[in-house]
């Protein structure tokens, strides 16, 4: 096969490499625009896996590879003054002109014709060839030329960075952190070789251009950063190798480029992306030649696996590597705005911000954490315990965050963990009764610390269906305290109440019998912000509310609440999310009014706003309320998590102490993007923008998720909905899965618990003698 390879990089020079140790037969060129020794930047870093997955394609290059980094454990992060540092994180630095003259010399050796100082203008140059690899960088002409095929995305980040380098010799991956008068500024640094350190400086755009960098020559750029940096470069200088560069052009912005194909037949061969022509992935995750070499690897292992059919070699490349590169750019989007927003989060403890930090891209949790540096996540669940009043004793192991307490108000949280309100349509005229009794009472013995019940309506025409609860009437109260005073007497979780209206969304039937389709008979008049149907054609139209409307509802809230506490509820939210009649309002989707009720966000909260202070006013005071808001429609024109911060402020503003982070469910037309925890980011936002409490909710299922996010200060509570539908216990189970036996269980099932620890304690024993060695013991074993 002949082969052709535009781009000189590590992935086209890995991949010929790679092609013909596969088959000496095959006639490589890589043809490349600059010489053999140009290069810019500065090093680049692979993780230990990385370093795995080179020593497998190729023991040899991995080997020289190998012999010419340098490897550290430890990141450190400083800001505030104060240094934190956390080791067992396994980073290899390598200088990019080293390591492409590693991957020169070895295709050279193995007999890969290799042209310098010659600059592709068409890939239809090379007619005879049976593949042509397009990797010719992340401004790739091919790309641009088939732009209709690849189909590709380019996003410019919101930050300006330099790639400078120091002979200050990092002995740790160091993120510092300054603030200016004009915003923030940090630097990621490591060291790459023998004499010479990476040195990225950063800054929002706004921040860039306030602090005069856009008009600065680069000489007084760098001597700014240098000014700035003082404290972590101890004297040493900055150094810039972009002589071609002048000024502000230094300063670049991040692009990230997604690509929706990466194959494209020229009539001649078939022309494939590789490494950034195809993605990018953030530098703050250093995966970018990381993903270039892995590309090689899987096209040649692709080809390898189906000799004499390269269409559908091919094809298995695009399908496995796009779900792969997929997954890396959702961990580099989130760190990428991580440090784009890094004001949100410099108000946290030192403690906190560095451990938000090294948790930014979700893929690192708090066991993973564990698992590289014990000593260090213990010492921060120490400091995180104590702060909530925690200390443990000597022969006690460190308190995980989401089983240390929370306080609001007059009410302590014995935990972190929330079951949330989950619909169960099972009651007659609004009554809860024996299974209600049965579904919350084993849930508050299972080990969270708030149990809320599901949305309950304060009228039968609130309510989504005719299986809903309700709190209209005496007889109501006095069953919900019947489930109340059952939970209290035996477990010491608090209970909650979500008091919500269904408004558009109400009149429909059980989920059994058809989720949101209208009732067929017996329904009732649909209130909302503006007439709508929820379920276009499909659901009854809702009628706008008048003046009168608000009026009743408004104190049908309040009765309600009275009642409440009445039962002996501990905590009461407030359900305006998920497009009901609160919702309906808040969001521009559904508010359509040309009153003092539509418009404006200020006026579009106005309803919702006055009917959470009458609630809070018949609210006794020590304790607490929370409001649960759709942070994200997920439908362009409609509510935002911008919009969400706002909200959130203007509920704070009328006496909310937390705000529970939903999303979605406003609109059919709503394309969500799920993942694991895909709405803590709201959350996030809200609790560290707004500056108020907030709970987490979605996607939530393991303890290790409840871990990382109270841990990180994304939320103060997580509410975890199915699993508690599964296993009643889910909190209990959870503690015992990871180790931790300080909960109190209900004392008849004390032998189960027992049991249970025992056996996990077996499995885990079990796990670690199997764990095999790291990738780079690997490695340097078989080097």
């Amino acid at each position: 096969m002949k082969i052709v390879c535009i781009g000189g990089g590590p992935s086209g020079l890995y991949f010929a490499l790679l092609m013909k140790l596969q088959n000496p037969a095959h006639e490589i060129r890589v043809v490349e625009r600059n010489r053999p020794y140009d290069t810019f930047g500065w090093g680049v870093v692979f993780s230990d896996q990385t370093l795995g997955n080179l020593q497998a394609a190729d023991p040899v290059t991995a080997a020289q590879i190998l012999d010419a980094f340098n490897h550290w454990d430890d990141i450190e992060v400083h800001i505030a003054g104060k240094a934190i540092r956390s080791g067992g994180h396994g980073f290899c630095g390598i200088g990019r002109k080293r390591l492409l003259n590693i991957l020169q010399q070895r295709c050279e050796d193995l007999g890969v014709q290799l042209v310098f100082e010659t600059d592709v203008q068409n890939d239809e140059d090379y007619a005879d060839a049976d593949l042509v690899i397009a990797a010719d960088g992340l401004n790739s002409r091919i790309r641009a030329k088939y732009a209709a095929t690849y189909r590709p995305d380019i996003d410019m980040r919101h930050c300006r960075f330099v790639w400078l380098g120091t002979h200050k010799l990092f002995d740790a991956f160091t993120f510092a952190f300054e603030k200016t008068p004009f915003g923030w500024f940090q630097a990621h640094a490591y060291r790459f070789d023998d004499t010479t350190s990476t040195f990225i400086v950063e800054a929002p755009e706004d921040v860039w251009r306030a602090a005069g960098l856009e008009t600065m020559e680069k000489e007084d750029a760098i001597a700014f950063c240098e000014q700035l940096f003082a404290k972590q470069l101890d004297g040493h200088a900055l150094i810039s190798n972009a002589s071609h560069l002048r000024g502000s052009a230094q300063w670049i912005r991040f692009p990230r480029v997604v690509c929706e194909r990466w194959v494209h037949h020229n009539g001649h061969a078939p022309v494939v992306l590789m490494g950034d022509a195809a993605h990018t992935a953030h530098f703050s995750i250093g995966s970018g030649t990381k993903l270039a070499l892995e590309d090689s690897i899987e096209l040649a292992r692709c080809i390898a696996r189906q000799p004499g059919d390269l269409a559908a070699a091919l094809a298995d490349y695009e399908a496995v590597r796009s779900v792969e590169v997929l997954r890396i750019q959702n961990a580099a989007r989130n760190s990428t705005e991580w440090f784009e927003h890094v004001e949100r989060y410099a108000g946290l403890p030192p403690e906190q911000f560095a451990y938000s930090l090294l948790t930014r891209s979700q893929r690192i949790s708090h066991e993973n954490l564990r698992l590289r540096d014990k000593d260090y996540v213990e010492r921060y669940e120490d400091w995180i315990a104590q702060r909530a009043g925690v200390q443990r004793g000597p022969q006690q192991r460190a308190v995980p965050p989401m089983f240390t307490p929370f306080t609001l108000r007059g009410v302590t949280l014995k935990n972190r963990v929330v079951v949330s309100p989950m619909a169960q349509y099972s009651c007659v005229d609004g009554m809860p009764a024996d299974y209600h009794l049965m579904h919350l009472g084993a849930r508050a013995m299972g080990g969270a610390g708030l149990v809320f019940a599901e949305m309950t309506c304060p009228s039968p025409d609130a309510r989504i269906t005719p299986g809903c609860p309700g709190l209209w009437s005496t007889a109501q109260r006095d069953g919900w305290k019947r489930i109340v005073d059952f939970a209290h007497a035996q477990s010491s979780a608090k209970m909650g109440l979500q008091l919500g209206h269904a408004g558009a969304k109400g009149a429909t039937q059980v989920a059994w019998e058809g989720i949101d389709q209208p009732l067929q008979q017996g329904a009732w008049r649909l209130l909302s912000a503006s007439p709508q149907q929820y379920l276009d054609g499909v659901s009854d139209w809702s009628h706008a509310m008048t003046r009168a409307d608000m009026d009743r509802v408004r104190d049908e809230f309040v009765q309600a609440t009275r009642w409440a506490d009445e039962a002996g509820f501990d905590w009461l939210e407030f359900h305006c999310a998920h497009g009901y009649l609160f919702s309906s309002f808040i969001s521009p989707l559904t508010n359509q009014r040309t009153d003092e009720y539509g418009g404006s966000l200020d006026n579009r909260l106005r309803y919702p706003l006055e009917v959470f202070a009458a609630m809070r006013a018949a609210w006794p005071d020590h304790k607490p309320m929370s409001v649960r808001i759709s942070a994200h429609d997920w439908v362009e024109g409609g509510i935002t998590p911008d919009d969400a911060v706002l909200i959130a402020r203007a509920f704070k503003a009328a006496g909310a102490d937390m705000i529970d982070c939903s999303s979605g469910q406003v609109s059919k037309k709503e394309k969500p993007v799920y993942g694991r925890m895909f709405q803590t980011p709201f959350s996030d936002r809200v609790r560290n923008e707004a500056g108020i409490a907030t709970i987490a909710v979605g996607a939530i299922s393991e303890a290790d998720h409840v871990n990382s996010i109270i841990a990180a200060g994304r939320a103060d509570l997580c509410a975890v909905a199915r699993p508690h539908l599964a296993n009643p216990a889910w909190t209990l189970n959870e503690a015992a899965r990871i180790g931790y036996y300080d909960v109190a269980w209900p004392r008849q099932y004390h032998a189960g618990k027992v049991q249970l620890e025992r056996n996990l304690e077996r499995e885990r024993g079990l796990a670690a003698q199997a764990a095999s060695q790291s990738p780079l013991q690997r490695a340097q074993e078989g080097h």
